[in-house]
């Protein structure tokens, strides 16, 4: 009786083990794949505070919190079980999908830079807002389209976390794809909030009466505009560099690898010559020539979608 129940407990920590080894492997697996979206999450922080802009402070977090809300259920109601239905039934159709995602960064990173090259004539200002059911349906508005935006960003972020663990167990899927739309909503949004009431904290500093708060809150207000454009450039940056990284990859996967291998000897060329620095130089490089790449690619699909999308009237 002793040796049976011995030997059951001796299965029952072979099994705890083993599935705190499987939890630590999709844990593991789910940090790399959230590392491979990094530049999806710096545009959507980048992206967000724009739809906040405008309405009174007291309005501010919760239409972040909204479209938080809104975030998840794309990431978590939507977007993952499509995600999951098609590593079942069309694996094959994965890395097109990723590529489609990656071609559509490039566009609007692309789009981003000729529209700072060359800045729009004026496009109309904002419609007057007078009485709170004006600003109830502006709120709407806004509120609906950061979920639709949002759509589009959270399903670059599960394809490319799908392709990460295309090859790994049902419920490991399940569990990273899980993960990571989970940490990457609060992320991004955690930070989008902290971002959008930084001006409010600064304006709250600067009417203290201590002179050493009054200048730290001085700063942040006149930091933040500056700050912010700084974020979007980094917003550009990185969606060019994800895009055409993900367009390499996937040429390389259908065989085109010339580009890629060119890419790859130019970086350990450089690496080579800089010894302590090499890691860093590589990654460099290889971004930078998957930005250009991006953005060249952005360039053309930029005139084929205005010619495709019939211009309307303000």
């Amino acid at each position: 009786m002793s040796i049976g129940l011995i030997a059951l407990i001796d299965d029952v920590v072979s099994l705890a083990k083993l599935a705190a080894a499987s939890l630590d492997d999709a844990a593991t697996q789910a940090t790399r794949a959230g590392i491979k979206a990094v530049g999806i999450v710096v545009d959507d922080t980048a992206v967000t505070p724009r739809y906040v802009v405008g309405f009174a402070a007291s309005r501010e977090l919760p239409m972040i919190g909204r479209i938080a809300l809104g975030s998840l259920k794309n990431k978590l109601v939507i977007l993952l079980p499509a995600a999951l239905a098609l590593s079942l039934l069309a694996p094959w159709a994965i890395t097109p999908l990723l590529m489609l995602g990656g071609a559509y960064l490039c566009f609007e990173g692309a789009q981003k830079v000729l529209e700072a090259v060359r800045p729009h004539a004026a496009q109309g200002g904002r419609t007057p807002v007078h009485t709170p059911e004006d600003v109830s349906r502006q709120e709407e508005k806004r509120v609906r389209g950061a979920i639709r935006t949002d759509l589009i960003l959270s399903a670059e972020v599960m394809a490319i976390t799908l392709a990460s663990v295309a090859d790994s167990p049902f419920w490991t899927r399940v569990f990273v794809l899980a993960a990571v739309g989970l940490a990457i909503t609060v992320l991004v949004y955690g930070v989008v909030a902290l971002i959008v009431k930084a001006d409010d904290a600064g304006l709250a500093l600067a009417r203290s009466r201590a002179a050493p708060l009054r200048a730290v809150g001085r700063c942040i207000v006149r930091a933040m505009p500056r700050f912010l454009s700084l974020l979007g450039l980094i917003g550009t940056a990185a969606m060019l560099w994800v895009g055409g990284g993900i367009v390499l990859h996937g040429l390389e996967h259908y065989g085109w690898d010339t580009m890629a291998h060119a890419v790859h000897d130019l970086a350990h060329a450089v690496g080579a010559s800089v010894g302590a620095l090499a890691p860093l130089a590589r990654w460099l490089v290889g971004a930078a020539a998957s930005g250009l790449l991006g953005l060249a690619l952005g360039a053309l699909i930029v005139p084929v979608v205005k010619l495709a999308t019939p211009a309307t009237a303000h």
